[in-house]
């Protein structure tokens, strides 16, 4: 079971749990309304009472309630019990849905741990990441031995843009560059059949290509030193 699957089992039962929790709140807040409304009136019958003693002659006018009744203590202790039962359940709801919000978090994290993962495998055969460990696109065998199909690595990345579009998308800094545009590898590259080019790699549209060249590619740089060479 994925991660996922396992986070939507665990969700699954909480909304029939929150419900019970909010059913007991209502419950007890009926309960805690029913007793302070009765309190209340018991209290102001009580002071009435004192009132009507005050006026009879029964009570000195000079003298002060102390205190209500027990039955009235008795209610407010009630009334204050009921208030910390109604804390604890939404304590324990607000806990509850907070461990799923943690559990989400941890679930998310997870799954950007395994997406970074699989970017850098597919980073891995991409021409930026070369086993030789010369930052350039891989190159098959020893001295100038390149692919016969001449195409780049670069090919296998998602970003396949001309080479005269701008990337909205951040570019690693650390990522090597190529070509005359001097820009990361993207799209289909060509390589210079001269194994001392210093700049080896080519995207198509730099270099006037729209398909794979037949026999050996020189670049105009390589080119024209050939040239130059045969010249003398």
């Amino acid at each position: 079971m994925s991660f996922l699957e396992d986070f939507q089992a665990s969700l699954e039962p909480l909304p029939n749990i929150l419900q019970r929790k909010y059913a007991l709140l209502r419950d007890l807040d009926k309960s805690l309304q029913g007793i302070q409304r009765q309190n209340e009136q018991r209290c102001l019958q009580e002071i009435e009472e004192f009132k009507e003693g005050v006026k009879s002659g029964n009570i000195a006018p000079g003298a002060s309630l102390n205190k209500f009744s027990d039955d009235a203590q008795d209610e407010q202790k009630h009334a204050i019990r009921i208030a910390d039962e109604k804390v604890a359940l939404a304590v324990q709801a607000y806990d509850l849905v907070d461990a799923h919000i943690q559990q989400l978090d941890q679930y998310l994290k997870k799954f950007e741990e395994q997406r970074r993962e699989k970017d850098a495998i597919a980073a891995a055969g991409s021409p930026g990441s070369n086993p030789d460990g010369n930052g350039k696109p891989g190159k098959e065998g020893g001295r100038g031995g390149r692919k016969k199909s001449r195409l780049a690595a670069a090919a296998q990345t998602a970003a396949a843009n001309p080479p005269s579009m701008d990337l909205d998308l951040p570019v690693d800094p650390n990522e090597p560059t190529y070509c005359f545009c001097n820009q990361v590898s993207y799209g289909e590259m060509v390589a210079c059949d001269n194994p001392d080019c210093k700049i080896e790699w080519f995207h198509y549209g730099c270099v006037g290509l729209k398909e794979q060249p037949k026999g050996k590619w020189y670049c105009s740089d390589c080119n024209g030193m050939q040239k130059r060479r045969k010249g003398k």
